[in-house]
């Protein structure tokens, strides 16, 4: 007797930051879970070629799609950098309201600069991002991300050192959730 072949099924997988849902073939629901998709948010965000990786949870038959890093490619980068500027770039870490997270800030200057002047782009740069991030959580950050908000704040705020033409987060990525305040949240 032949023995019957297990199909794989199309699952709606939502992605509530963006409010879309997405589909991903498996043979179970449950095969989904910990499950990393990479999505395009170049039509999203009007031309900024931007990428999104989530996370699938499954919770009661529903998956969910979780934000866990945002980059801007470098095909965009080096489209917006001209001849006649400079560009000053970062990368730190530090600690949200419920996750460790690495940030990387791409400033474009209008014009050349010297190298003091974007030293202390970089540096007033981190400072800012680092006690803006310090009470929020992941969520409504990726969320400021996506909408421009952080990245609009910065650059009034490093408009005062020198104007800029481009103030990004480059890359913006969860490094690892801090249990200890994941539980005090539950208990709440």
């Amino acid at each position: 007797m032949a023995i019957a072949k297990k199909r794989k099924k199309f699952f709606d997988v939502e992605i509530p930051i963006i409010n879309k849902e997405t589909q991903l073939q498996a043979y179970e629901i449950k095969e989904l879970d910990k499950r990393l998709i990479n999505y395009d948010l170049t039509r999203i965000l009007r031309g900024k070629n931007a990428l999104l990786k989530l996370k699938v949870e499954i919770t009661e038959d529903k998956a969910i799609a979780k934000p866990k890093e945002m980059k801007l490619l470098s095909y965009f980068l080096k489209r917006m950098v001209r001849k006649g500027t400079n560009y000053v770039e970062d990368s730190f870490s530090t600690e949200c309201k419920d996750a460790k997270i690495r940030m990387k800030p791409f400033l474009i200057t209008r014009r050349k600069v010297s190298r003091a002047v974007r030293k202390a782009l970089r540096e007033k740069a981190r400072e800012e991002l680092i006690n803006y991030v310090r009470d929020k959580n992941t969520e409504t950050l990726f969320e400021e991300l996506l909408k421009g908000q952080i990245q609009k704040t910065l650059s009034l705020i490093l408009k005062k050192i020198y104007p800029l033409s481009l103030c990004e987060i480059r890359i913006f990525k969860v490094e690892k959730e801090l249990e200890n305040k994941v539980e005090e949240k539950k208990k709440e």
